[in-house]
């Protein structure tokens, strides 16, 4: 999975605040990332919900669209070098 710029500002905001208290911008940013991170994830797990629905349910169409939107959510899968 990709690391988003939402993700290392997150990470540097952890870090500063292990050695010290955030400004009130940086508590805000904060918040900011926890929330757009919290959207993240629960439209991920949606996706992959009903990945998971459509191969039950033998949808191969709908099933390559749902991994599709995943794909450009988190990026293409890893490929391996020949």
């Amino acid at each position: 999975m990709a690391i988003l710029p939402i993700h290392e500002r997150l990470a540097e905001l952890w870090t500063l605040k292990s050695t010290r208290e955030l400004t009130d911008q940086e508590a805000m940013d904060m918040e900011h990332c926890m929330a757009v991170n919290a959207s993240y994830c629960r439209e991920l797990a949606h996706l992959r919900n009903i990945s998971l629905l459509a191969s039950m349910t033998g949808d191969s169409v709908w099933q390559h669209e749902i991994c599709s939107q995943i794909e450009k959510l988190i990026g293409a899968p890893p490929t391996t070098p020949r």
